[in-house]
């Protein structure tokens, strides 16, 4: 072996946790239904619509059609048309083109998860489609519609000063409580006497939506058929009935039924790369099979054999050494992390990665 070489090898002893806790019972995790879960009907709806931005110091657009249309029909709505003039289309309002003070922007609002009635504010979020910097602007007004694109009622109204998210990017910026209900929004969430609920992304998995299932019978429905009241019916969604005392009251099961107790409700293994910041995540189930692998100056040499060097990954099932072992032992040796994120890559390519890799 080259001398300029730093050899790092991995074998499988015993777990490391059992160095710290030496031969204490194994540590349950426990969490309850609400923090891996929500109710269908319980989401985020979208608000949006165009809006002219006035008051800029000179750093609008209206050299634009779209643009000029826009104002041309504000002004008109408020009792001050522009003469027609010329032919159709972009040669109309040829004098709206001297004016620098007007930007068009995209408004958007979010609607939260447990609705919005009329009369409620809701910040909303500002964005030019046109213009140098909305700095100093004011929405003058904008009329937002919801996501469905048939569907032309106003739900919302908006206006008032921006401000600016960053100088650095001067044509974004929010309006606090900018955004004013104009229609109630509600999504019900008990469809055909049942609930429904949908895991998070990071734990929709087959085998936790089985679990969930079971937990929710084994606590409501003991006395039904298995299965009959409960269905876990794919990786992410389980349907519960109501039972009959709650009909009149389903806030009150839902309430109860998300604080259930659920034990190890463990994701896939999964490991995700930031190359842009250079930070790597592992969970803690992620492990690596049989491997050699050398880079620049580094050779690394995950197996099961024993070995005369340095104790790094210590297992307890005596099968394959962890991946966080691996990134704790490059570490040590002052690896940059884009080398360690170019080993993880190659490991993932020679098929002994034991879990899902995402690279952002």
């Amino acid at each position: 072996m080259n001398n300029n070489k730093n050899y790092v090898r991995f074998w499988i002893l015993s777990i490391a946790a059992a160095l710290v806790i030496g031969n204490s019972p194994q540590v349950v995790a426990r969490t309850v239904l609400r923090n891996i879960c929500r109710i269908k009907g319980q989401e985020e709806n979208v608000l949006r619509g165009l809006g002219l931005v006035v008051g800029l110091n000179g750093t609008g657009e209206l050299n634009d059609p779209a643009t000029m249309r826009a104002l041309a029909r504000a002004m008109e709505i408020m009792g001050g048309p522009i003469p027609q003039t010329g032919l159709p289309g972009t040669e109309n309002l040829a004098e709206l083109r001297r004016i620098k003070n007007v930007a068009l922007v995209w408004v958007t609002a979010r609607v939260p998860a447990t609705g919005a009635r009329r009369g409620d504010k809701l910040n909303c979020d500002i964005s030019a489609i046109n213009g140098k910097s909305l700095e100093g602007g004011r929405l003058a007004f904008s009329a937002l519609q919801g996501p469905n694109t048939q569907d032309h009622r106003v739900y919302a109204l908006a206006e008032g000063r921006i401000h600016l998210d960053s100088l650095d990017q001067p044509l974004a910026g929010r309006i606090h409580n900018g955004c004013q209900m104009e229609e109630d929004v509600f999504t019900p969430f008990v469809e055909n006497g049942h609930v429904t609920l949908i895991l998070e992304k990071n734990h929709a998995d087959f085998q936790i939506a089985s679990e969930v299932a079971a937990l929710i019978h084994q606590t409501h429905f003991q006395r039904d058929e298995e299965g009959a009241r409960v269905r876990a019916i794919n990786a992410s969604n389980i349907v519960v009935e109501i039972p009959e005392e709650y009909r009149l009251e389903p806030v009150q099961f839902i309430s109860t039924l998300l604080e259930l107790p659920i034990y190890q409700p463990e994701p896939e293994a999964r490991v995700v790369i930031n190359e842009r910041t250079g930070s790597i995540v592992i969970s803690g189930d992620v492990q690596i099979g049989d491997v050699v692998i050398s880079h620049g100056n580094l050779v690394v040499e995950a197996t099961e054999e024993t070995s005369p060097f340095v104790d790094v990954s210590q297992e307890q099932d005596g099968k394959s050494a962890k991946l966080k072992s691996l990134v704790d032992a490059l570490n040590s040796l002052k690896v940059p992390n884009r080398d360690a994120i170019e080993i993880i890559k190659n490991i993932e390519r020679n098929g002994k990665l034991h879990g899902r890799l995402i690279i952002e």
